[in-house]
Formats: structure tokens, sequence, C-alpha cells
């Protein structure tokens, strides 16, 4: 006998960590799972963010806590794990949404830079994966991992665009996404990714301020970039029983310029 539409969405009782869910495209997915009844907690590095993020949520009746921390470093994703296991007592569900971005020419690239990006961007989405699958979602045989990924990830750049360290990142998660998919489809834990276009964030900025909105706009099928509301409902398959039977799976959302890409 089949579920009730509404039900297979609905995410009362359950719980959920964001990384970088004080803004941008993590408060835009926070906002989701809370609008859709989760528990949320949020985290990233500057607790003033996390403390105007929190309310803002709160103020629309989600319930929302956060802890401060820099994802980079692989002490502070094991004492965010053990918080948020010991404050919400389980995490249902996972969103790897930390990340960061560094343009510069393949050739003058720094170490230091690549550095940064990779072990943010990569390394961070791992730790956090293998903390709170080994000590919540494996005993527990029930999990939802949603890792931010980018249409970014799919493919090259032209030469306008030096970006070798964020896109190189952005394809690790793509395929760790898959591979531990594989991995960990015995214990019903279901992998999956967004691949977001372009969206209004602060990583953006620099990008749109260069190139402008309308021109950006001007390469994507439907003409536009994304905004506040064009994660949500590819989020709340991913995290609810809606999508249970998905797994391994990258969905762009970008106007369907990956789709012009693959063509």
């Amino acid at each position: 006998m089949s579920t009730n539409v509404r039900q297979l969405f609905d995410l009362s009782g359950k719980t959920a960590l964001v990384t970088g869910g004080s803004r941008g495209l993590g408060l835009q997915i926070a906002e989701a799972l809370g609008e859709a009844g989760a528990r949320v907690m949020l985290t990233s590095r500057k607790a003033s963010d996390l403390e105007e993020s929190a309310g803002h949520l709160k103020s629309q009746g989600i319930e929302a806590i956060w802890i401060p921390a820099d994802a980079s470093q692989p002490s502070e994703i094991v004492r965010v794990a053990e918080d948020a296991i010991g404050r919400l007592g389980h995490v249902d569900i996972l969103v790897n949404n930390a990340g960061a971005t560094w343009g510069a020419p393949a050739e003058d690239h720094p170490l230091e830079a690549w550095d940064k990006v990779m072990n943010l961007n990569i390394r961070s989405i791992f730790l956090m994966c293998q903390s709170i699958g080994k000590h919540s979602m494996i005993p527990r045989k029930s999990g939802k991992i949603i890792n931010v990924a980018s249409i970014a990830g799919l493919a090259g750049n032209s030469a306008d665009m030096s970006m070798v360290a964020y896109n190189t990142s952005k394809a690790a998660v793509v395929n760790f996404t898959r591979t531990l998919a594989g991995e960990w489809g015995k214990y019903n834990i279901n992998v999956n990714a967004l691949a977001p276009g372009m969206f209004p964030s602060k990583m953006t900025k620099g990008t749109i301020d260069r190139i402008g909105a309308a021109s950006l706009a001007g390469h994507a099928p439907l003409l536009r970039i994304g905004d506040d509301d064009d994660l949500k409902g590819a989020t709340l398959l991913f995290a609810s029983q809606a999508g249970k039977h998905i797994t391994g799976q990258i969905l762009p959302i970008d106007g369907g310029v990956s789709a012009i890409i693959a063509a």
C-alpha cells in the first residue's frame, strides 16, 4: 500500500546537521529541512553569523541550534560531530555544504590555496561523513547524506575562469558521493549530491559582479540564475523517505546549463 506523498516528504521528528549553514545555500537548505519539520543544527566558522541565522530560523518556527567550528580542521570536525550527536541524540540527515574557492591561473596557483580548498571542500566532507556515519548512522542503520557539489565538478572551465582547485575539489565530491553510496547502502544510508549552478552568494559575488547576473543567466536555457527557493525541493527529495530508493546520484540545479555542456 502506498504512502501519502505529504508523509513521504515530512521530516517531523528528524534531526539534521548542516555545515556552512549560516548563510547562502546552506541556510536555504536548513530552511527547507526545518520547514519540513526537522530539528536543525548549524555549523560554520563565525558565531555571530550562526546566531543571526539560527534566530532567523527560529522566527519561522524552526527548532535551530548552532556551534561554531572550522571545518578545515580535523579536530573541529570531531568536536562538531560529538556535539551534534550529544545535543540532537542522533543525526538523521547530514548536509555537507561548507566550502571555499580560489581563483588563480593553474600555472601560478599557490600551493597553500590549493590545500585550503581541498581541505575544506573534500577532506572535511570525508571526515564529517566518517564521524557521523560511524557514531550515529551506521549503528542505527539509517541516514541521509547530502553533499553539495557543483556543476563546476562536472566539466572543465573556459580560459577566463581560472578555478582549477575548486573544480577539482567538486569533481572529487561527485565521485566521493558515488563511492560512499556504494559502500554504505548496506547500512540503509542514502548518499547523494546537489550540484548547484550559479546562485547569488558571498562565494559567487565576485563572479556575478565581474560578468553580470544577466549575462550569466543568458547561458542557461531557463534564462535565470538560482534564487532562494531553488534548492529546497531537491533537498527534501534527498533528505526524506520520498528519496529512499535514490542513492549515489548527482542532481544539477542550474537552469539547464549542464545539459548544454553535456550536449
